[in-house]
């Protein structure tokens, strides 16, 4: 039986090479084109972070080069016994796909407002009456996921697909982002042509309070328009403390969000363009470009998480398997999702866990 200090070498190494293996998958995103493949790949599973998203992705191209899977692209992952609460099984030789996982500690304080009060409760230690609790990440650790196509057993039902001619725009999408708009306390303009908004197809206007789309284009470019100033709003605020001030990556973030949220729609993207990921990455100061693209990559999926999860359009699957549920107040829920993206408990496993956090 491993020692613990064999378990936590085990782990490291693991941990290692993952951030090896995710480190190499941005830099090779050099290109706009590139960027673009990769959030519309994220937006097929978006309910993963975006590391993971590109952990996912490299090890499932590995996999379809030596012939362990039948598809480039996967379709839905989960991890072992999420497969089995669903009546699959992984089939023997296929090995998974290692992401990182959250490990989550539970702190205790009588006086939540001040930072340093929160101390950290043992494995089985009650808190005392009267102090808070709260759960905070801790840690990291490898988890593996699965592609249903490791998989055998009960059918997966495969749900209908958003289907769209050139220019269309979903039913209800322009209403449901304008209603996200509103509620920041914005209000939504259509205006005629380019000229009244400084020759722009959308204009946010923060002192005004409001967005402009211009009404002489296809419906669909309204409705990316409009996603991409919902974006600024939610991202780029003057009084937003984590807006990045680049007015550069700004712009990333507002196309990139767009995107995502355009092909969680099923809705064409090729005229979405993106600016050359080794141009705009490199111009901040103090960060390495791997940790720009990994910061934007992530606030990107967030917020078109988050638009998309208050709409009530039909939109393609997070990549979450039909069928299984994340909501913890399920009765008999299956294994929690591991995964660095999902607001979920991790019980803390009884062998050391690694304790810094390396850009998740």
């Amino acid at each position: 039986m491993a020692t613990s200090e064999e378990a936590r070498a085990a782990r490291d190494a693991k941990l290692d090479a993952l951030h090896e293996q995710l480190t190499g998958a941005v830099e090779s995103l050099v290109s706009g084109e590139d960027w673009k493949q990769a959030l519309e790949f994220a937006a097929r599973f978006r309910a993963r972070s975006f590391n993971n998203t590109l952990l996912i992705f490299v090890q499932h191209q590995a996999a379809f080069e030596t012939g362990r899977v039948p598809e480039p692209v996967p379709s839905y992952v989960a991890g072992f016994k999420q497969w089995q609460a669903l009546g699959r099984q992984v089939e023997k030789g296929q090995s998974g796909y290692m992401i990182l996982a959250p490990v989550t500690g539970r702190f205790a304080s009588f006086t939540p407002k001040v930072a340093e009060s929160w101390r950290r409760l043992g494995r089985f230690e009650k808190p005392k009456p009267g102090e808070a609790v709260r759960s905070r990440m801790v840690g990291v650790r490898p988890a593996y996921v699965w592609d249903v196509s490791q998989t055998a057993g009960d059918p997966i039902p495969v749900p209908p697909s958003p289907r769209l001619l050139e220019g269309e725009a979903p039913d209800g999408l322009w209403k449901g982002i304008a209603v996200q708009v509103e509620a920041q306390g914005f209000t939504v303009l259509r205006v005629s042509h380019e000229g009244m908004i400084h020759g722009a197809n959308g204009l946010t206007d923060f002192g005004a309070r409001t967005v402009a789309v211009r009404e002489n284009m296809p419906e669909a470019a309204q409705v990316k328009t409009l996603v991409h100033e919902l974006a600024h709003v939610l991202l780029h605020g003057p009084d937003n403390p984590d807006a990045t001030g680049h007015r550069g990556i700004g712009e990333v973030e507002a196309d990139s969000v767009a995107l995502m949220v355009a092909a969680a729609h099923g809705m064409d993207t090729s005229d979405c363009t993106v600016p050359y990921v080794s141009g705009w990455a490199a111009t901040v100061p103090e960060k390495s470009p791997v940790e720009v693209v990994q910061g934007t990559g992530e606030r990107v999926r967030k917020t078109a998480a988050a638009i998309l999860d208050q709409l009530p359009t039909a939109q393609i699957g997070n990549g979450d398997p039909p069928g299984l549920s994340r909501d913890p107040s399920a009765k008999k829920p299956p294994a929690p999702m591991v995964d660095a993206a999902a607001d979920l408990s991790v019980e803390e496993p009884r062998r050391p866990v690694v304790s810094s956090v390396r850009s998740l």
